[in-house]
Parts: C-alpha cells; sequence; structure tokens
C-alpha cells in the first residue's frame, strides 16, 4: 500500500509558524457591521453547551421573550434564524411566496433590489415600485399600488442602509389588511435602536439582524411573524422550497416541542440574549432617544463643516448618515485615511451613490457622544488635506 503524502507538509514548508490570530482594533462607524457591546463579546466567549441541554433550551427562551419586547409585539412564532440578516431576508420570502403568487416590493435603495432579486429567484410574480435613492414612499402612494395590484405580499425597507432614508410605516398595516394581502418589513438598521412598533403598526412579518442596533456581532437575524402570517404558512400548496429556512420545520424548534432541526449557533444564542438584555435594562425609549439626540448632534455638526447631507430631514435615519462627498474631495482616499490613520471606518456608497457619499453609522454600542465627537474633529482636521490637487502632493 502506497503512503499517500501530506498536503499540510508543504504548508510546513513554506511557512515557519503561525501566529495567533489577531485583528486590528477598529472603531467600526460605517453600515455595519458596528462594535459589539463588551459583555456581548464576554458572553460570546462563553464555552458552548449542547443545543438540547436543558440550560440551553431555557436560554431559547429567554430570547425569543427579549425580542418580542425589542420587537413591541407578543408574536409566538419570534426568534433569532441561524445566519445574518440575508437569511431571514431569505426566509420571508421562501416561506410567504409560492411560485406565481404576487409580491409588491417598493424599492428605494439597494436593499429594495436584493428582496425583488430573492423573490424572482422563488418563481413570485413580483411587481416593483420605485423612488429616487434617497427619498421615501407617501402613504398614498402605497396605497394606491396595493389596491392596484392586488399582491399577496407587500414588502418594504424600513431603514434603507443604501440611502440612510428612513420610511415612515404607520397606516401601512391597515390598508395591507383591507386588501388581505402581508405587510413584509426589513427592520435591518431599526430593531433596537429606532422607534419600531411591530403589533400596534399591524405588521405582519419582520426581520432584522444581530450586528447593529442588537450590539452583537453578526451571524443571527432575528424574525417575527404574527397570526396573519403563521395562517398563510399552514395554508401553503407546496412545501417550503428551502429546507434549512422552513419555518415550519424551525417552528418545531423554537416552539414548545424543542424537536432538534439544526445544530444552533450556541454562543451567538448567548451573544444576542446579553444584547437583548442590555436593551431591555436601558428600555426602549431611552435607546431611541440616543440614537436620535447622536445622530442630530452628528448631521448638525457636519453641517457646520460645510458638507451636504444626501436626505432631507423629514425622512433621515438616525443610525445611518449618509453624506455627499464634495466634488473635490477624494472620497475613497479619505476613508482609506480615516482605517489606516485613526483605525475609523466609514462606508463608501452602493449601487447608483458608490463614489458619491459616504455612509455613517451610529449603531447600538457605537451610538456615544464620544464617537460623535472624535469624527467630527477628525473630520474638521483631515478632510482639507483630501481634495483631488492637494492628495497628489501627500
Amino acid at each position: 500500500m502506497t503512503e499517500a503524502k501530506l498536503i499540510s507538509s508543504s504548508i510546513k514548508e513554506n511557512h515557519t509558524d503561525y501566529s495567533k490570530t489577531s485583528v486590528p482594533n477598529r472603531l467600526l462607524l460605517g453600515p455595519g457591521p458596528s462594535n459589539a457591546h463588551p459583555e456581548v463579546l464576554n458572553a460570546l466567549s462563553m464555552n458552548p453547551i449542547g443545543h438540547l441541554d436543558e440550560a440551553y433550551l431555557e436560554l431559547m427562551s429567554d430570547v425569543q421573550n427579549l425580542l418580542r419586547y425589542a420587537w413591541q409585539c407578543n408574536n409566538r412564532l419570534t426568534l433569532p434564524m441561524s445566519g445574518t440578516g440575508s437569511a431571514a431576508m431569505e426566509a420571508s420570502i421562501a416561506n410567504f411566496i409560492e411560485e406565481g403568487e404576487k409580491i409588491l416590493i417598493a424599492k428605494k435603495g439597494y436593499f429594495g433590489d436584493r428582496l425583488v432579486d430573492m423573490a424572482s429567484r422563488y418563481k413570485a410574480n413580483v411587481i416593483v415600485i420605485e423612488k429616487e435613492w434617497g427619498d421615501a414612499f407617501t402613504l398614498d402612494e402605497i396605497q394606491f399600488e396595493i389596491e392596484k395590484n392586488k399582491p399577496s405580499v407587500f414588502a418594504i425597507v424600513h431603514a434603507e442602509t443604501s440611502t440612510g432614508v428612513l420610511q415612515p410605516l404607520q397606516g401601512i398595516g391597515d390598508i395591507c389588511r383591507k386588501n388581505d394581502c402581508l405587510f413584509l418589513v426589513d427592520a435591518v438598521t431599526s430593531l433596537g435602536a429606532l422607534e419600531l412598533f411591530v403589533e400596534d403598526w399591524k405588521i405582519d412579518l419582520a426581520y432584522s439582524c444581530s450586528q447593529k442596533g442588537l450590539s452583537c456581532p453578526p451571524g443571527l437575524s432575528p424574525l417575527t411573524i404574527n397570526d396573519r402570517a403563521e395562517e398563510k404558512l399552514r395554508n401553503r400548496k407546496t412545501k417550503v422550497p428551502n429546507w434549512y429556512l422552513d419555518l415550519s420545520l424551525l417552528n418545531k424548534y423554537w416552539g414548545s416541542d424543542r424537536v432538534y432541526h439544526h445544530t444552533a449557533p450556541v454562543n451567538m444564542n448567548y451573544a444576542i440574549r446579553e444584547g437583548l438584555r442590555l436593551i431591555a435594562n436601558e428600555g426602549l425609549e431611552n435607546i431611541w432617544n440616543r440614537h436620535l439626540e447622536n445622530s442630530n448632534n452628528l448631521c448638525s455638526g457636519l453641517t457646520e463643516l460645510g458638507l451636504e447631507l444626501h436626505v432631507s430631514s423629514a425622512y433621515r435615519l438616525p443610525t445611518l448618515t449618509t453624506v455627499k462627498i464634495p466634488g473635490s474631495v477624494d472620497g475613497d482616499a479619505f476613508r482609506n485615511h480615516l482605517l489606516k490613520n485613526f483605525q475609523i471606518e466609514i462606508g463608501n456608497g452602493l449601487g447608483s451613490l458608490s463614489g458619491k457619499i459616504w455612509r455613517i453609522g451610529l449603531m447600538g454600542y457605537n451610538s456615544k457622544k464620544e464617537n460623535v465627537d472624535r469624527l467630527l474633529n477628525i473630520f474638521d482636521t483631515e478632510l482639507k488635506k483630501f481634495t483631488f490637487f492637494q492628495s497628489a502632493t501627500f
């Protein structure tokens, strides 16, 4: 029998040693992820236990109850999907749309495009209404399109991370119920940071992520669905085409039965429980006010420095501020300068706004006065160095 040569031997020949894993200490003031709260990181580092252990099952119940508080609802089926925000986004499409069914998507940014792409892959009859990237839809516009198209689902992004627009949601749920369609909300950049009332606003299903308002690392995506959505799921004519995201199966694990479905990311659930505990202790109203105050201070400071904001004050998103890059400034060079010399990350624009705006996030643990003051001071002293004319000399 011929002995096989270990492939790993070539690694040892070419590399003397690997050091311990290390990463730079960044202040993440971009569109996400944000820095996790230190107490969340402590929880994340605890030793894993089995995902059917009695102690873990109790923790699951804590997570669900705390999520209901964050969502401001009493929905039975409320859980953190295993995967980043896009997993819960896809779950909302895979479970609640069948082939040929109409979904009306109100698109006003990059993540509206993602909803369109996902729904198309599940062979939905996708109808799209659009706004300029920086505008929001009015209630009358939404009502007109729902009454005209009669969709099974109406979907909209609450806090559009690509543009910095906060979409008003009040009244949409009433329109959806009058027209017998589900109201689906992307709350990725709003849950745990901005005013959001799932029950009172008659939102039928909503999803978010762990790495923004909840002050956790990326890896989980909270999802909540009400009785109307559960009824639609039960009455599907076909099996949910995505096994991993099938809520009828996940319900058996996150419901009262606690029947095994997949190996849960145990440590991430430690983390999200801690993040949600911190939210409950601070209180949602205090958190909402904190985010709004810090956003207002950032916007005022940027304006005083002569910069122009991309979104009007009526629809400005407190968790993510978009600021226009001055025509004389090398935007990428300035972002790289912040990262390399100050360990601060801010984001570039996406899609049609790439190279035209910076995206500055103040979310969860990162939404605090000292971060606002630090960033404004750096903009004040450093931005002048990065005009196209001057950058050639630096």
